[in-house]
């Protein structure tokens, strides 16, 4: 009776020490404008799987140039699709595994509420010195926030305000201390569960510029990594997919 009646506790110290064992590590090169909601997710992806995503965050332009060098990331988490394409053709990504994991949105934002209107007439009218952006040859954001300024004929009246922020997160910290009064940022950056965390924001129409299409991709030199498969498929999950749209993604 008594081997009987320890038998399922036996079987279930067994199935943990397997899962522990086959538990495995991969590094993951985030994109800046991602932080919050990956931190979010890979903590939930641990639970869930028992697999651990170390997290690195920077510039997508810096991380291509780490990867190219040798980086042992096993994931990119771009902010672009044009990056993660270049990977795989230059054979250091799987290209079957590409997709995109989410649709950027590129704000205006100020911690001074009230500063900023609904349709960023403050950029014509404001008295603000300096606007952050995040470099455009190293940040899609940084792109797509040059081309809002050239859709609204801006681009000569803005330039020589803008202080650039060597990616999206450094551009944030600039307009969050208020050594910039404005700054173009990632919405991600200033909503969660899909309110405005503080200040005031104008929230860029599409239409002003490229579409930020932020594609994943498994690196070629995590092919046999199983926490990184499984991050990969965890990423286009229920679970995953409703953290990200709280921080204003789209799909």
């Amino acid at each position: 009776m008594t081997a009987h009646r320890f038998a399922p506790l036996a079987l279930s110290l067994l199935a943990a020490f397997a899962t522990g064992a086959h538990a495995d590590e991969v590094s993951v090169a985030v994109a800046a404008n991602f932080t919050a909601p990956m931190q979010k997710i890979a903590a939930e992806f641990e639970k869930d799987s028992g697999h651990k995503a170390v997290l690195s965050f920077g510039a997508t332009g810096k991380f291509y140039a780490q990867i190219s060098n040798g980086a042992p990331f096993g994931i990119l988490l771009a902010a672009d699709d044009t990056t993660p394409a270049k990977l795989a053709e230059e054979g250091k990504g799987v290209a079957a595994s590409r997709f995109t994991y989410a649709i950027g949105q590129l704000v205006l934002w100020s911690k001074q509420t009230g500063y900023v209107d609904d349709k960023g007439a403050v950029l014509k009218t404001g008295d603000y010195r300096h606007i952050a952006i995040a470099n455009p040859k190293l940040a899609p954001y940084g792109l797509a926030a040059m081309e809002t300024l050239k859709h609204l004929g801006l681009t000569d009246a803005v330039t020589p305000k803008i202080v650039q922020g060597e990616n999206i997160g450094q551009t944030y910290q600039f307009a969050a201390s208020g050594n910039a009064q404005l700054g173009f940022v990632a919405l991600s950056q200033v909503m969660e569960d899909g309110k405005l965390r503080e200040g005031s924001a104008w929230i860029v129409p599409s239409a002003m510029h490229e579409p930020i299409r932020q594609d994943a991709i498994l690196l070629s030199s995590a092919k046999g990594n199983a926490a990184a498969t499984a991050l990969m498929e965890y990423l286009k999950g229920d679970k995953a997919r409703a953290i990200i749209q709280s921080y204003g993604y789209a799909f």
